[in-house]
């Protein structure tokens, strides 16, 4: 089958997912400048769509905060007719369908293998404070916008228009929320917005100044076109871009990171071309760019969700919400919609594998670094900040590579004395290993070093370093390679090479160089055993 096999957690998580899209899409609606249907229409499309093309079990295509604030700053600058704004968010969430879909044609998903699981882990636990900081201004009822510190900034400078009702309303909803996170078996999510229009209804809260939804008209329209000019046309090519990449970086980070969790395998091309038709579908409905969401996603996981039949779930009940209880939806306190956003968040926020990375000492730098950028300057360039960090120190750590040298433990073996000091050093003969493959950025700097210990010791008559960890040589490391043995030969010294793979004893031979490459050997044991 298409969506797998439903059972009952799929439709109880389903149940809680429709209950988090709805506040989701009325909240980046209102982030983008668009009526509320618009996200709604795109969720359920979106969500059906991936829901048939998909693989991941826990994704939930809809509208994501990110996106919609690229979406509003582009709409913004638009002055004059507002269905100009309604048709370019449409005719841009076509683009960005056309673009993921190219992309997964074309099979450039292995662009995502650059985004490394530290990353993955700093970007969901910085987006999931990001996203939760833009639901207290709903919580409290003070407007804010903008990058995080200035939301919190607005909202603590203006404490004294706080609606305190509002707030303890939605904090109540939050505590049940979490609470009911115990009973996975119950649609928490939903029970929550059937419990709060209730006490609406009820304690006529808008009449306390408590922010409610309001009415959201759900009814099909033929698209209506409006001549372009150009400039609308280059906004839209500008537009494109930006909102394929943020979508990207999202999305697979919410897919990855779920999948990692759980151990499921999923093919980033065919996500890819799944975001497209997914995209796709929502333009066609007049509605808003789509994408995984980290809460959304996170609200599926923690519901228990078994297959990907949670989605067209959550998309049929949405739809089935918004057309038979749009009246009661309007009554709906906006501090709750905040409260179930959050609540779908929080587990999202433990630091268990940031002291993981820290005991590791391994790229516990990096991880940061992805939570520090998000929360900065953003979820795209947050998330291009950490990538680049992380080149930079794999390039750091490659350029500068960990050199051991070498002693025998036992017949053959041989292991690194500074680990080992019981291994014995063998006579007039000093063992050299890179840690890290030998390329342009490196070479030079790992001969130099071999040659001044070499200098420093000059009993020593014979140099082995073993190549076991570069599969292949550059141009630029052959050179150095070559400029070291002339440099060794010159004072007497001979080099020998080990663990020496067939394609550089090929290398060494095109080079002119056969002396060298009759001077390599399979194992470290061989050719210390030739210098004797």
């Amino acid at each position: 089958m298409v969506l797998g096999t439903m059972n009952r957690r799929d439709l109880v998580a389903g149940l809680s997912v429709a209950g988090l899209m709805l506040p989701e899409a009325v909240a980046y609606a209102s982030i983008a400048g668009l009526p509320a249907d618009r996200a709604i229409v795109a969720a359920i499309a979106g969500a059906g769509a991936y829901a048939l093309f998909g693989r991941s079990r826990f994704a939930i295509i809809s509208p994501t905060s990110s996106s919609a604030a690229i979406l509003a700053a582009a709409l913004g600058t638009m002055t004059g007719d507002p269905a100009l704004k309604l048709l370019m968010a449409t005719l841009a969430t076509l683009l960005v369908a056309i673009t993921f879909i190219g992309a997964g044609v074309f099979k450039l998903g292995g662009l995502t293998s650059f985004v490394s699981r530290p990353v993955l882990r700093g970007f969901a636990f910085g987006l999931a404070i990001t996203i939760i900081i833009k639901q207290l201004p709903v919580l409290v009822n003070v407007p804010a916008a903008g990058p995080s510190w200035e939301i919190l900034r607005t909202i603590l400078g203006d404490m004294a228009h706080w609606n305190w009702l509002g707030m303890a309303v939605g904090a109540t909803a939050l505590c049940v929320l979490l609470l009911l996170r115990r009973f996975p078996g119950v649609p928490a999510a939903f029970l929550v917005l059937v419990g709060g229009i209730g006490v609406s209804a009820l304690g006529n809260l808008s009449a306390h100044g408590v922010g409610l939804v309001g009415t959201i008209h759900l009814v099909p329209q033929w698209p209506h076109w409006i001549p372009l000019r150009i400039e609308d046309i280059s906004r839209l090519a500008e537009l494109a871009l930006p909102l394929f990449l943020i979508l990207l970086a999202e999305s697979w980070g919410t897919m990855r990171t779920l999948a990692l969790r759980h151990g499921d395998s999923i093919d980033a091309d065919r996500e890819l071309r799944a975001l497209g038709w997914s995209n796709l579908a929502a333009a066609i409905v007049q509605g808003m760019p789509v994408g995984a969401g980290f809460s959304a996603g996170s609200a599926s996981e923690a519901a228990g969700a078994r297959t990907r039949a949670t989605g067209a779930i959550a998309a049929a009940g949405l739809l089935i919400l918004i057309l038979l209880g749009s009246s009661a939806v309007a009554l709906l306190p906006s501090a709750v919609l905040a409260a179930v956003v959050i609540a779908a968040l929080a587990h999202a926020l433990d630091p268990a594998p940031f002291v993981r990375l820290w005991r590791l000492k391994r790229d516990f730098v990096v991880a940061c670094g992805a939570a520090a950028g998000v929360l900065v300057f953003g979820v795209l360039n947050g998330m291009l900040l950490a990538i680049l960090l992380s080149l930079a120190l794999l390039i750091r750590r490659l350029s500068s590579p960990e050199m051991m040298r070498l002693g025998r433990l036992g017949k053959h073996d041989f292991v690194d004395v500074a680990r080992h000091p019981e291994a014995e050093l063998p006579a007039k003969v000093m063992i050299w290993r890179p840690a890290e493959p030998l390329f342009f950025a490196n070479a030079e700097r790992v001969f130099a070093a071999i040659d001044a210990h070499q200098q420093s010791e000059p009993s020593i008559s014979s140099v082995v370093v073993s190549l076991e960890q570069s599969f292949d040589l550059d141009s630029s490391s052959l050179d150095a390679l070559l400029e070291f043995d002339r440099r060794l030969t010159a004072r007497g010294v001979t080099l020998r090479l080990a663990r020496t793979r067939d394609v550089i004893r090929d290398l060494l031979a095109a080079a002119n160089a056969r002396g060298l490459a009759d001077r390599c050997s399979f194992s470290v044991d061989d050719a210390v055993s030739l210098t004797e």
